[in-house]
């Protein structure tokens, strides 16, 4: 009996033993106890660029003016990141009212631009994409047209006075629900005097560009087919054989189709001065006449994002461009707790390419 209690003894000190050894070397198996080790914390971050994979196409200008190159497994907190809604995952764009602001312009802007250039007449170039505005400046003078509004996706032109012949707006005012969806052309400046260069707005849903009140006591009627914030709409811009065709669609609203031919002008003229610009540029001296072939020659090259439209200029300078927001002195934090920002959020997008498009380093090296 004792030699049997003895074995027993034996076994069950073995068991413990080793149930002792396999508790300890769980212990220090720290993937077993804490499985956030350095590959799953990776994986755990959500990159734009596995949201919307086509970043090797473009290089990004952030809100403060830097060019960070191609955002592949980027973010930046305060610019770019993503977000997922209830359904859906989405890349961030967020850029300031004020701050420091990338090449010739005065407007902040956190926004893609595209890696080549191709030439309006041999292109085959499209880019398409669905998005919605989240927010639009707080502040402003809504007298100014540029006023509470962000520019979503553009064609810019790489060359000679680097004009734009798109600029896809969303514009809201304070105190609306609806705001509207709105196109631009710009000329393309006859002679080496690009001063007089002006813009001819068309809407889409909404109004156009020209709708401003007259005083600071007013607002204009609010549209009745408008996008809302947080209302998702989608662009299609395809340029082909010096065409370029625009298509714009959103569910509950009408879809919309424009053309407009980029190597052939139809502002060569003064008789051919739309009544619109007469009504908005003409009077501070935005008179110009542009090139009879237009864009034809020039490197042009798509643009996506949030370019902020309101950037604290004077108003009395330009009642087109400056709108006279509040913008902290540049303090970016202090913007975005005050509604001082605009912020825009795309689900999809795509770009084609041509065989055609060459680099369009020349732009970056400019401008940077």
């Amino acid at each position: 009996m004792i030699v049997k209690t003895v074995k027993s003894l034996t076994v069950i000190f073995s068991g413990l033993c080793l149930a002792l050894l396999l508790n300890t070397s769980c212990k220090n198996d720290k993937s077993a106890t804490n499985p956030k080790t350095e590959d799953t914390v990776t994986k755990d971050t959500l990159y734009a660029s596995e949201v919307i994979p086509f970043f090797d196409k473009w290089n990004l200008i952030l809100g403060d003016g830097s060019n960070v190159g191609q955002a592949n497994n980027y973010q930046h907190k305060d610019f770019f990141y993503t977000a997922t809604d209830s359904t859906e995952d989405w890349v961030v764009y967020k850029a300031p009212n004020g701050g420091d602001t990338h090449g010739t312009s005065n407007n902040t802007r956190t926004e893609l631009a595209q890696l080549k250039k191709w030439y309006a007449k041999t292109a085959d170039d499209k880019l398409s994409a669905t998005l919605k505005v989240m927010n639009v400046s707080a502040t402003g003078d809504q007298r100014v047209a540029a006023s509470y509004a962000v520019v979503v996706g553009q064609i810019h032109s790489a060359d000679g006075h680097e004009n734009e012949p798109l600029k896809i707006f969303y514009k809201k005012y304070p105190g609306h629900t609806k705001g509207s969806v709105f196109w631009h052309y710009e000329i393309n400046t006859e002679g080496d005097d690009n001063s007089g260069r002006w813009d001819f707005s068309s809407a889409v849903w909404g109004h156009d560009f020209s709708v401003v009140p007259t005083t600071m006591d007013e607002l204009p009627e609010e549209p009745k087919d408008g996008i809302e914030l947080g209302e998702e709409f989608s662009y299609e811009i395809t340029v082909k054989d010096g065409i370029m065709n625009l298509k714009f669609t959103s569910e509950g609203h009408e879809t919309k189709t424009f053309t407009k031919n980029l190597v052939e002008s139809e502002y060569t003229t003064v008789a051919d001065i739309p009544e619109q610009t007469q009504k908005l540029f003409v009077p501070i001296g935005q008179d110009g006449l542009e090139r009879k072939n237009a864009y034809e020659g020039e490197g042009l090259f798509f643009k996506l994002g949030s370019y902020n439209q309101t950037n604290g200029k004077s108003p009395e300078v330009n009642k087109n461009w400056c709108s006279g927001a509040d913008t902290f002195g540049g303090d970016i934090q202090k913007q975005y707790e005050t509604g001082n920002y605009a912020e825009v959020w795309f689900k999809e997008a795509k770009i084609l390419v041509s065989d055609q498009a060459v680099s369009n380093q020349g732009y970056f090296t400019k401008n940077d």
